[in-house]
C-alpha cells in the first residue's frame, strides 16, 4: 500500500534523486529536446538546486517530485512521470503558494512545446502574460510567461 505523500525542504542528499526525476520527466514531456540539449540542461541542475528554495514530495520515503522557487516565481516543477496526473504537482504548487497567500501574483515560464505543462498551469489558474521566442539560455525553445493572480 502506498503511503500519503509528504512535502519537505530538499537537502543536498536529495539532489541525485531530484536529477533522476528531472531527467525522467524531461524525457517524457520535452520531446522537442535533442540528447545534447538534455545533457546541456542537466549540467546546470547542481547550481540551480543550490540557489533556489526547493521542496520535494515523497511517497514511501522516496522523492517523487520537486518544486524550485525564487521570490514568487516557479523556476522548476517536475514529478516522476509514472505518477503524472495523481496530484503531486498540484500539491507542490499549493505548498509554495500557501506560504505567501497575500502575495499579489506568482509567475512561471513554461516551454510552449510542452503541452502537458501548459495545460497543468492553465488548469491551476495561470494565464498568459507574454511569450519569448528563446529560452533563458538563448536556445530556440519558445517560452510562455504565465502569471497567477491572488
Amino acid at each position: 500500500m502506498t503511503s500519503p505523500a509528504s512535502i519537505r525542504a530538499a537537502t543536498t542528499a536529495d539532489e541525485p534523486r531530484m536529477t533522476e526525476v528531472w531527467e525522467a520527466a524531461v524525457r517524457a514531456t520535452h520531446h522537442f529536446l535533442a540528447e545534447k540539449d538534455i545533457v546541456f540542461f542537466r549540467s546546470f541542475l547542481p547550481s540551480v538546486f543550490g540557489r533556489l528554495n526547493v521542496r520535494v514530495i515523497e511517497r514511501d520515503g522516496r522523492v517523487e517530485g520537486f518544486i524550485a522557487t525564487q521570490a514568487h516565481h516557479v523556476e522548476a516543477l517536475f514529478v516522476n512521470p509514472a505518477l503524472h496526473g495523481q496530484g503531486l504537482g498540484r500539491r507542490l504548487l499549493d505548498e509554495v503558494i500557501n506560504e505567501a497567500p497575500s502575495h499579489p501574483a506568482w509567475t512561471t515560464d513554461v516551454n510552449e512545446q510542452n503541452p502537458q505543462a501548459v495545460r497543468f498551469y492553465r488548469r491551476y489558474g495561470f494565464v498568459d502574460m507574454g511569450r519569448s521566442e528563446r529560452d533563458a539560455s538563448g536556445r530556440p525553445f519558445p517560452l510562455l510567461h504565465l502569471v497567477l493572480r491572488a
